[in-house]
């Protein structure tokens, strides 16, 4: 059965991120079902799910909660725009975001996946300083090796070479600060001798270049797909502290780390900052059905008030945003965030993820390690074997039944938060085995 499915599996379906040629030697997963944390292959061979189907499925799959309002959800209205109109689903979701979101974020702008937010977000940005009477604020600063998602706008701020290569000469460019990576610093500096040097690239580009700057993007704490670079809260700090001297807005994207992720609700509560926009996805709907959305500030919604002599309308449209069944998971999905501590109840998970990643990192000769939440990582280095050997570490680990896809020399657990101490445990037993059995 699982041969003839990955047979008409290769004569019709194209596979995101996936090397063609290489994937059609394997004898890739067809996943039937899933619960928790658990994959469940065509054959009923159970799969930890260790990077959370994308780094989405942060309740863990199946949950009842979710599946029991999208069941509901579904017999009772299966969508209506929001063009013109409105539905009780949507206005008690941007209702509960505004009240979970840093402080002054009170407007919500549905889209449909992340890189729709964040062309939501980049399109207000410029259409902010238009309708203020202000030309010329058309660019944007972010940070190098930076990911915002793959449709052209989000590439012109979050360019990624291996991804990206073939589109740079139909993008446009950010002006890009050097990235902050701890775990190899690019000013040489050590954690106890650390002033956040890096940041003074950041600040330069931003005194030449704010004159023509629309917004300053960054993934907040962690970039993810630049290999896990989780880097200081202060780094956050320096920077609101920057946008607001130069009057530049500051787009958090938090797409991948929002709700929870990070050990609180959004990584830009643990910095104590508040963006002026802030995109979210992901695991709003605990993974279950595409949703995102870009939250901004009362200031940045004014500014399209239409005027006696200006309309200021932001056209700008996602068919399926806010789209009620999606807004039936969400709203279940934050209840269950809420009801059920799912933060809260990660908290020693977080500090066993930490500790196992060390060991990972001591197993591999001393390569680099470092985490953040329910997010731990080792940099396999090229003493040991590098990206090459992060490929067959992740094939080992498939084997022994855990999911896993590195980034680069990146080999990464992102689980769902509501893994137990023994599934973690599993996932860490078999990512040391897979360590061990590879060279």
């Amino acid at each position: 059965m699982i041969e003839e499915l990955r047979h008409r599996d290769l004569r019709h379906l194209w596979h995101p991120c996936t090397p063609i040629h290489a994937f059609e030697q394997t004898p890739f997963p067809v996943i039937e079902r899933a619960e928790g944390v658990r994959l469940f292959e065509v054959g009923g061979r159970p799969i930890l799910d260790g990077i959370s189907s994308w780094w989405c499925v942060n309740l863990g799959h199946g949950h009842p909660r979710i599946v029991e309002a999208i069941q509901w959800q579904a017999g009772r209205l299966q969508h209506s725009i929001l063009g013109g109109m409105s539905h009780p689903g949507a206005i008690e979701l941007a209702e509960r975001l505004a009240s979970l979101a840093p402080q002054g974020l009170n407007r919500c702008f549905f889209a449909s996946d992340g890189a729709s937010a964040v062309e939501a977000a980049l399109k207000i940005a410029v259409q902010y300083w238009s309708n203020a009477g202000v030309s010329g604020r058309t660019r944007f600063i972010a940070l190098e090796n930076g990911y915002h998602g793959d449709t052209l706008g989000a590439i012109g701020v979050g360019y990624v070479e291996s991804f990206h290569k073939d589109f740079k000469e139909v993008v446009c460019p950010a002006y890009r600060a050097v990235s902050p990576h701890c775990a190899q610093c690019p000013c040489g500096k050590k954690p106890e001798t650390c002033n956040i040097e890096c940041f003074e690239w950041m600040r330069e580009l931003v005194e030449a270049h704010h004159r023509e700057t629309a917004a300053v993007i960054v993934e907040p704490l962690c970039q993810g797909a630049a290999g896990i670079r989780i880097y200081p809260e202060e780094y956050l700090q320096r920077l609101r502290a920057l946008c607001d001297r130069y009057g530049l807005l500051l787009i958090a994207d938090e797409i991948a780390v929002g709700f929870g992720r990070t050990g609180s609700m959004f990584a830009c509560e643990r910095a104590r900052i508040a963006p002026d926009i802030m995109t979210v996805g992901k695991a709003m709907t605990g993974g279950c059905l595409p949703m995102s959305a870009a939250l901004v500030s009362d200031a940045v919604y004014d500014a399209f008030r239409e005027t006696p002599d200006r309309d200021r309308t932001f056209y700008h449209s996602h068919t399926f945003g806010g789209n009620p069944i999606a807004c039936a998971a969400a709203l279940a999905a934050l209840d269950a965030y809420r009801d059920e501590s799912v933060i809260e109840r990660s908290q020693p998970r977080i500090r066993q993820l930490a500790h196992g990643m060390r060991e990972l990192g001591d197993l591999l000769g001393g390569s680099k390690w470092r985490a953040l939440g329910m997010i731990g990582v080792v940099e396999v280095d090229d003493a040991n074997g590098g990206a090459g050997r992060a490929r067959r570490i992740a094939r080992r680990a498939l084997e022994l039944g855990l999911f896993i896809r590195p980034l680069h020399r990146a080999v990464y657990l992102w689980p769902p938060l509501t893994t137990s101490a023994d599934e973690l445990e599993e996932m860490l037993s078999i990512l040391k085995t897979s360590v061990a059995q590879t060279v």
